[in-house]
């Protein structure tokens, strides 16, 4: 065999390795990508209308949110902002559009307070992705009904709805799962919303705050 025989042996052998190697990088790009945002992947490749292009934006949005000095609350902060949501909670029968729009400003206020920019509704949802993508599309639906709400087109359910979807925003953006990549995070004791003043008077005229039952989450409240 002859050495220009041999030399393209093995320039194709590296070329096959090569592209091997990329493939398998790619490949685990995407699974990781695919673990750490779950729906919103998908929901962003669908978006975008292309695989690669797709994952460079969540790449950049990681990027992003990296070089944000996002905070934790302390425990004072926390039990704080817990004691408005309550309140805002426990109006919601008697008020429920100015509930919904009373927790998208707090949820708002949380978020500055960690840290993050909210300037922006749609880079404040894809900065949220990154470390909360289990409820950053839930989010965006309740923003959405609180807007329609405001053109009057949002049913007391929708705002139900919306309620749930903030709730589990709020939530979320009291643990610190921006800094909990090497702990279990464990969520707090939900509260029930109720639909009606019926509601509100079988649970003893007010929303219930005992800590010993854990309330439904909004797809196992039958309409």
């Amino acid at each position: 065999m002859s050495v220009a025989a041999i030399v393209g042996i093995i320039v194709a052998l590296v070329a096959i390795g090569a592209v091997a190697w990329y493939v398998a990088v790619r490949r685990q790009r995407t699974e990781a990508l695919r673990s750490q945002y779950g729906p919103e992947y998908s929901r962003t490749v669908s978006e975008v209308g292309n695989k690669r292009r797709a994952e460079e934006e969540l790449v950049k949005r990681q990027e992003r949110v990296e070089h944000l000095e996002i905070r934790p609350l302390p425990a004072e902060q926390r039990e704080l902002f817990s004691q408005q949501w309550r309140s805002i909670q426990a109006k919601f029968v008697d008020d429920p559009g100015g509930s919904v729009s009373r927790a998208d400003h707090l949820v708002e206020e949380v978020m500055k307070t960690r840290g993050y920019p909210v300037s922006d509704f749609d880079q404040r949802a894809a900065d949220l992705s990154v470390h909360h993508s289990r409820v950053v599309d839930n989010y965006r639906s309740a923003r959405g009904i609180a807007d329609r709400h405001r053109r009057n087109a949002a049913t007391t359910e929708d705002l139900r709805k919306a309620m749930v979807y903030y709730r589990e925003l709020f939530q979320d953006l009291l643990e610190d799962r921006e800094h909990a990549t090497e702990r279990a995070v464990q969520r707090p004791v939900e509260r029930d919303i109720p639909r009606t003043p019926d509601d509100a008077r079988r649970a003893g005229g007010q929303v219930r705050t005992d800590n010993e039952r854990t309330i439904r989450s909004d797809k196992d409240v039958r309409p």
